[in-house]
């Protein structure tokens, strides 16, 4: 499929078959995701792929903040990505300081083009994904065993759609855009 079309037809998918993601879609997911710019090219996302059931059911069960939207999300994906980011690379200079005044906040807006490319990249390859906001990220941490120095951005659960979810209302141009 084209650019344009990917654009236009992703959508959040968030009820999945049974079916199994293989370890090498995965992969050609993520070697298509690790192009999105990321600020002075630091390229410091990584993806945890838990595909372990047992995991995937500890998250959703322990780490969703009581959010059982997100509970029945992730128990039923296939594999559930755990982007994460290295601290204090991404819009820092090599003294510690901030290069600008978004401060740290350079880390999420990267991790926020890596979501969404890696989302794309997942339709690309027909399989569908949801960026997840409300999670306990130290305790996603602590359950995946993240090294200290990273931090989990988001999660994406991933896996082949149950159905089409219909597209949702979106503001016309004019409602967004304007020139100065």
């Amino acid at each position: 499929m084209d650019a344009i079309e990917c654009i236009k037809t992703r959508r959040s998918v968030r009820a999945y078959k049974e079916d199994a993601i293989s370890r090498d879609t995965v992969k050609e997911i993520i070697d298509l995701a690790r192009m999105a710019p990321t600020w002075k090219n630091s390229q410091t996302l990584r993806y945890v792929v838990v595909d372990n059931k047992d995991v995937i059911k500890r998250i959703a069960e322990e780490a969703t903040l009581g959010f059982e939207h997100n509970n029945g999300i992730i128990s039923k994906c296939a594999a559930l990505v755990v982007l994460t980011q290295i601290n204090g690379r991404c819009g820092y200079e090599k003294d510690g300081s901030f290069t600008t005044s978004k401060g740290a906040g350079w880390e999420m807006f990267d991790a926020g083009v890596a979501a969404q490319t890696f989302c794309l990249a997942a339709h690309e390859k027909g399989i569908g994904s949801c960026i997840l906001g409300i999670f306990d990220d130290k305790k996603v941490a602590e359950i995946i065993g993240l090294e200290e120095g990273k931090t989990v951005a988001t999660l994406i659960p991933i896996g082949y759609a149950e159905s089409a979810p219909n597209p949702t209302p979106r503001k016309e141009v004019d409602d967004l855009l304007s020139f100065i």
